[in-house]
């Protein structure tokens, strides 16, 4: 019984650790990592070739912001099939190929 309690505490404390880690503005390398589900070797290939926004305040540890990251993994939207299809009607309505 005692082991089922520890397991279940661990499991608590873990889950605070993430939910802090959630609510920082400013996360590390590490945090970074987990929170884009990217491996580490990735994050510096990203990094190295400035493809991802970052930050070396002391130009050895890096950085980066939240709100950044999450504007970098919504950029290059794609149109959904219905979107595409409502362009391209419009475009024929503008064009007048396409009477009402």
């Amino acid at each position: 019984m005692d082991t089922n309690i520890i397991e279940k505490l661990d499991r608590i404390e873990k889950l605070l650790l993430e939910q802090h880690t959630m609510q920082k503005q400013v996360l590390n390398f590490n945090e970074t990592c987990k929170y884009l589900e990217l491996s580490q070797s990735h994050l510096y290939k990203l990094t190295s070739t400035g493809t991802i926004p970052h930050y070396k305040p002391n130009g050895k540890k890096i950085y980066f912001q939240r709100e950044e990251l999450d504007h970098w993994l919504l950029r290059n939207r794609m149109d959904s099939r219905d979107e595409i299809e409502q362009q391209a009607a419009d475009y024929l309505i503008k064009k007048g190929a396409v009477k009402l």
